[in-house]
């Protein structure tokens, strides 16, 4: 078998995680401080395969190039390839049949986190030779999912978002193809969503006889499009991270468990318990930061409690008298508490902001 090519997905609007994604790739928000496409690209490089294609949207293609670039940073080669229009992954298939070039490949969707990556599946696809091999996994929710029914270990059929699933099992974000995938792709009418549908691509391949293997995932596997998903993907991620702290910690501050603290970040009269990451230049001054925490790069939080959150980089949390949780902040956020009477919340929100006072 030749080497597998990369093609990871990094268009779609991120409607879900408005309104961050406003201005921002969803793939490009940080879990623990690293953009979610960058494990991807990282899990392709570790199982061997360089040569990467990534898909992007117009509206949000020059960001991702720009964190992204040429691949370097990761040891990769990476071309991008431009869908016009959120057509479905099939569609995204057909999209980069030049950039893969009747080459074995990877596809993975940019906003998805694997815990144990890629390399396993890639040895047993490259041993076993399929057309496909998808990655499964059990989830409570089966009917918002692409779902598996299967006869032992083989695939019967795929089914698209149930309204009676089949199963428990859902496929992963993640898809090896040969390239008998285009032709099955090109076969395909529109489905009741208007997209060309990985699923029934598969299914084609099926019904014709191909071997479609599959296998059920080990460790976890996090989709981050929700705030939740993401606050969860952040959880496990830090529970994997090991103490550095290169920043720095005055005398009356405590740090307690695993904490990343990078350089030229403080922390001032203050308790810091992991597993938590602070982000450069960030400054930690009479506040106490709880476990499961994400502090971006130039983030200032002072005379509060942050706990299983994430803020992003340049944002202020100032005197909220409460602890926040289970929060994610955007870019250059501002969140303060006035003082003095009346006491009043003052606030300037941006399109589809969420915001709940306990």
């Amino acid at each position: 078998m030749e080497p597998l090519k990369g093609l990871i997905l990094s268009g779609g609007a991120g409607t879900r995680l408005r309104p961050i994604t406003h201005t921002s790739a969803k793939q490009l928000v940080p879990v623990a401080n690293k953009p979610v496409l960058f494990y991807g690209i990282e899990a392709l490089v570790d199982a061997g395969v360089t040569e990467i294609g990534i898909i992007i949207a117009p509206e949000t293609g020059d960001e991702i190039r720009e964190a992204a670039g040429d691949g370097s940073q990761f040891g990769a080669q990476i071309t991008y390839i431009v869908q016009d229009e959120p057509a479905g992954l099939a569609h995204a298939v057909l999209t980069a049949e030049e950039f893969l070039a009747g080459a074995p490949f990877v596809m993975y969707l940019g906003d998805n986190l694997l815990r144990d990556g890629l390399r396993g599946l890639v040895s047993t696809f490259i041993e076993l030779e399929p057309e496909a091999l998808i990655l499964l996994t059990p989830v409570n929710d089966p009917e918002h999912y692409g779902v598996a029914e299967l006869d032992g270990d083989h695939i019967v059929r795929l089914i698209e978002k149930p309204k009676e699933p089949p199963s428990n099992l859902a496929l992963v974000g993640v898809y090896l193809f040969s390239p008998s995938i285009f032709e099955a792709a090109r076969k395909l009418e529109p489905s009741w969503r208007g997209e060309y549908e990985i699923t029934e691509a598969i299914q084609t391949l099926i019904d014709e006889g191909q071997t479609v293997r599959s296998e059920v995932v080990t460790g976890w596997w996090k989709d981050t499009g929700q705030l939740a998903d993401m606050l969860e993907a952040n959880r496990l991620v830090l529970e994997e991270i090991e103490t550095d702290l290169e920043g720095d910690v005055d005398g009356d501050s405590r740090v307690e468990g695993r904490v990343v603290l990078a350089p030229g970040a403080r922390i001032v009269r203050s308790v810091v318990r992991g597993p938590a990451v602070i982000g450069a230049g960030a400054v930690i001054e009479d506040a106490y930061i709880g476990p499961y925490t994400s502090i971006g790069e130039e983030v200032e939080i002072s005379r509060c409690e942050v706990e299983h959150s994430i803020v992003l980089a340049g944002s202020v949390v100032q005197d909220l008298g409460t602890r926040m949780e289970a929060s994610l902040l955007g870019r250059n956020v501002k969140l303060t508490r006035s003082d003095g009477p009346p006491r009043t919340l003052r606030m300037l929100a941006g399109d589809n902001c969420e915001i709940e006072i306990v």
